[in-house]
């Protein structure tokens, strides 16, 4: 396997070994002591091979992993639980909980089951009874119409023609009698007055005269009577008879209806608890099989409580590991199953490198209970949004590296082991390449000191991609020469470089220097090495500095950000081993403009950029 160079800072003391391991060369013939710094101060200018690397650090974790959560609605109760630790096969029992209770539950749906069975019929019975009755009670009330319609008809057909021509014929009568009457009157009248009947048979003539005229009035009058009341009051009360019959039969029917609309809706009701019933117990019976929790497929079991999360389960460092007699809340997680056969390393990289990794790149990782087995993986996906600092470092934000791992399931690889990785972005080949402690920085400018024999000559450069202890050259520097790998003294300089013409030089047309140096909509001037005011720059003074615009000091191990630069400050003191992020070194960029481009032919300097960024991210570790 191919060394990797990981891209992060490094302390000064292993620079220095690095730098001791190195092709050196001296300078002549120098005092003994003199000569040993020297030589250890030196790089011979070469082509050389690295790769680049990106260090990350997170934990383990499962691919697949099953929740086991106490699915009871009601209180449960752990009879039998499973050790932790324990690798488990596909149908073993991992839990168990308390059945009675349940048990009790289904004994008493059972009953109310019955119970609706039995409603549900006598609503069924109701019903048959209510439409028989409806059937019945609508017969009769046809029946009472027809006998109404009948009695009309007969009363028109026969009780009014009979009562009519009996009240014409007692008229008739009364007439003929009273005429022959009126006529044996004025007879009698004769008679008397001739003596041939007595006064006695005349006034009984006369009596049966009156008799008859007061039997044909009567005979008129029950006719007339008969014609203009009896009859309309007896037609009114046949048809009114069949007008009730008709109405009452509707009545019937209205009320037989809303009888068997409740009777329905009575039967509906049975049917709805018995279902509801049915669904209960069934839904008790379920439960009941919740009380024996058996592992859907392999895997290792480790208890909730083992896990410091709000999944839901009894997590936080005071909650009491699952054993018999713990009461479990509804939904609440008790154990999980990871698949150990398939782990993923989730890694925190910071936001300033996130955007260089793709799906796909090759990873080494090193897990911290086998540090010296060496697990191979690909990335799987990046997250989407980054996850914050938290109250340390509320400005830092880490995106989740999913990382497959190709690894034998018998290391015993568990999940939350902490593991450390190197998340290969490219490599370099034959370029020029020197130390990272070579690269010295004025604002925005990139130099080096290049070594004639016996003093030191500042030269401007272009770089290209680097990893944490290299930088590529692209313009500058040829094979063979010397740079130094240290801060020279003051008088060890022969030929400075105007930092403050660079600037003004590499500057944008808007911003231009200003009188007095300054640039334009920019406050500091150009030159800001050790702390220095510009005017320092103008007196020969420049106070260079490496690694200017490097991040936050006290980093965590395993977090850095992008690093590609180190050096010390103007003042001689060595500078904060420090990473610097994407952020900052964009703003850099920003106050002093870009003056090195780098070469656009490489892949990791894909804009004139890209070079300067990727060497402004780490000063000399001290």
């Amino acid at each position: 396997m191919r060394p990797i160079t990981l891209i992060r800072a490094v302390p000064i003391a292993a620079c220095v070994a690095i730098a001791s391991t190195l092709p050196l060369v001296g300078c002549g013939d120098q005092p003994s002591t003199p000569s040993v710094v020297a030589v250890a101060d030196l790089y011979v200018v070469e082509r050389t091979n690295f790769d680049m690397a990106i260090p990350a650090s997170g934990e383990l974790s499962a691919m697949r992993q099953i929740e086991v959560r106490n699915r009871l609605e009601s209180r449960a109760v752990i009879t039998e639980v499973v050790a932790e630790g324990v690798s488990v096969r596909q149908g073993d029992v991992v839990l168990r909980l308390a059945e009675e209770e349940m048990k009790d539950k289904i004994k008493d749906q059972r009953d109310k089951v019955n119970v609706a069975n039995s409603e549900l019929i006598a609503a069924e019975q109701t019903l048959a009874i209510r439409e028989n009755t409806r059937a019945s009670e609508l017969e009769k009330a046809d029946l009472a119409i027809d006998m109404a319609k009948l009695a009309l008809l007969a009363w028109e057909n026969g009780e009014l023609v009979s009562q009519r021509q009996a009240l014409a014929l007692a008229k008739e009568t009364a007439q003929i009698d009273l005429k022959r009457l009126n006529d044996r009157f004025e007879q009698s009248a004769k008679l008397v007055d001739k003596n041939f009947i007595s006064r006695d048979e005349f006034e009984r003539d006369r009596i049966a005269m009156i008799e008859a005229q007061a039997k044909s009035k009567q005979a008129d009058l029950d006719q007339k009577v008969y014609e203009e009341y009896t009859y309309k009051q007896d037609r009114a009360k046949k048809e009114s008879d069949v007008e009730q019959a008709i109405a009452e039969r509707a009545r019937v029917e209205q009320r037989e209806n809303a009888e068997i609309v409740k009777a329905k809706s009575d039967l509906e009701s049975a049917k709805f608890k018995v279902e509801s019933a049915a669904d209960r117990l069934r839904a008790f019976e379920t439960q009941l099989g919740y009380c024996t929790v058996i592992a859907p497929t392999d895997g290792l079991v480790v208890y909730a409580t083992s896990i410091d999360s709000g999944g839901g389960g009894r997590g936080g460092g005071d909650a009491q590991p699952p054993q018999v007699g713990t009461e479990l809340r509804p939904n609440e997680l008790v154990i999980i199953l990871p698949d150990t056969t398939q782990m993923v390393a989730n890694l925190k990289v910071s936001e300033a490198l996130s955007g260089r990794i793709r799906i796909g790149q090759s990873v080494t990782v090193y897990s911290d209970a086998l540090p010296n087995v060496p697990l191979k993986g690909s990335v799987l996906s990046v997250s989407v949004l980054a996850a914050s600092g938290g109250w340390r470092d509320p400005n830092r934000r880490d995106y989740t590296v999913r990382v497959a791992l190709e690894a034998d399931p018998s290391l015993g690889l568990k999940p939350s082991m902490r593991c450390k990785a190197e998340i290969l972005l490219d490599r370099v080949d034959n370029a020029i390449g020197v130390p990272i402690q070579a690269i010295f920085r004025q604002g925005p400018i990139a130099y080096i000191h290049v070594s004639d024999g016996t003093s030191y000559e500042q030269r401007l450069i272009t770089l290209g991609r680097s990893s944490e202890l290299r930088v590529e050259v692209v313009e500058g520097l040829k094979e063979g020469e010397r740079v130094l790998l240290r801060e020279p003294k003051s008088e060890e300089i022969t030929t400075k470089l105007d930092f403050e013409a660079l600037a003004a030089k590499f500057a944008p047309p808007s911003e231009a220097p200003r009188e007095g140096g300054e640039s334009a909509g920019e406050g500091p001037r150009v030159s800001q090495g050790g702390g220095q005011p510009a005017q320092a720059a103008q007196a020969g003074q420049a106070g260079p500095r490496r690694g200017d615009g490097a991040g936050r000091r006290g980093r965590p191990e395993g977090q850095p950000g992008e690093a590609h630069a180190q050096g010390k400050d103007a003042a001689g003191k060595p500078a904060e081993s420090t990473v610097e992020t994407a952020k900052e070194t964009s703003n850099e960029g920003t106050d002093g403009g870009q003056v090195a481009p780098a070469n656009t032919d490489t892949p990791a300097a894909a804009t004139p950029t890209e070079g300067e960024k990727s060497t402004e991210g780490v000063k000399k570790a001290s």
